[in-house]
């Protein structure tokens, strides 16, 4: 898969091409399907597929300080679009600028000028331009005076409920992990890079990976759970992961901290990722460090249950 960064990049003769836009977080089922029926039509017209999306989100640079939890860092978002098949990644800078794009120049402009779309595929509730002021309707008729077609992707749904980044954002926070593996199609990850804490856990006999994250990445609610934790170039792990301000020890920052489970070794510097499958009990206090080992203990054996 080729990667540009900004719709500029399209080299000189480029020929026409399939695109689908969107900032596509988490890239969940919804998202799969939008890419994937671009794809699937990219290959059925002997063309380029071209997936756009924007960084930094758009929200912030429309709303500063809105910035919505992050499902998906850009190289992991990356890596989940290229494994459906697309021919291009396209970055677009998301900048004040750019905002203020009215919608037939973003049509004209990126669509045409640069991408040279034959059929552009999009989601049944896509926005764009400025204020938002492109709909799927206004694009199907700058479609017919720049000469491409619009297909759009139904939502995706379960019992109900429309799989969204938003929805999955509400999942993770509420701490129901398996609901948001079921909408993203994979369970929820979170990267960080290991740094030293308090070392409390070595001292009670389950030395603990203490993760710093990315500032708006989507942690789940505190608790303690069960997740596979991703090593590179590793084997995954089996991990228990603890989330929350460790109350028994009047903590006041909030942590992510993973114990992997039949490991032994060094992870301080490594760049982890934690792949979370159950939620197992919500954060408590202990008035001794006996009960919390005992509770530690049977973290660990669920852990192995719900992981194996």
């Amino acid at each position: 898969m080729q990667r540009w960064r900004g719709y500029e990049a399209a080299p000189g003769g480029w020929g026409r091409s399939v695109v689908t836009i969107g900032v596509f977080d988490g890239v969940h089922q919804g998202h799969q399907a939008t890419i994937g029926h671009a794809v699937a039509r990219a290959r059925e017209l002997g063309v380029k597929s071209v997936v756009v999306t924007f960084d930094p989100h758009p929200a912030e640079v429309v709303r500063p300080g809105s910035h919505p939890a992050v499902l998906t860092e850009p190289a992991r978002k990356a890596e989940l679009i290229e494994a459906l098949g697309v021919d291009v990644l396209c970055v677009v800078p998301f900048t004040a600028e750019f905002s203020r794009l009215p919608a037939e120049a973003f049509v004209h402009d990126i669509l045409t000028e640069h991408l040279h779309a034959a059929l552009v595929v999009v989601g049944d509730n896509f926005r764009f331009g400025h204020r938002a002021a492109g709909d799927v309707a206004l694009l199907e008729r700058l479609g017919r005076t720049f000469g491409f077609g619009v297909e759009d992707a139904p939502l995706v749904a379960e019992a109900g409920t429309v799989f969204s980044s938003t929805y999955i954002r509400s999942c993770v926070d509420a701490g129901d992990v398996r609901a948001a593996a079921a909408a993203l199609g994979r369970p929820h990850r979170v990267e960080g890079v290991v740094v030293r804490g308090d070392q409390r856990g070595r001292e009670l006999g389950y030395p603990t990976a203490n993760l710093l994250t990315h500032r708006y990445a989507a942690v789940p609610a505190d608790g303690v759970y069960a997740a596979r934790l991703v090593r590179r170039g590793g084997d995954p792990l089996v991990a228990a992961v603890s989330i929350g301000t460790n109350p028994t020890f009047s903590g006041r920052e909030r942590r992510v901290e993973a114990y992997a489970l039949d490991f032994s070794g060094d992870l301080y510097g490594e760049r982890l990722a934690l792949d979370f499958v159950a939620h197992l009990r919500e954060q408590r206090t202990y008035d001794a460090i006996e009960p919390l080992v005992a509770q530690i203990a049977e973290d660990v054996e669920r852990t192995r249950r719900a992981v194996s």
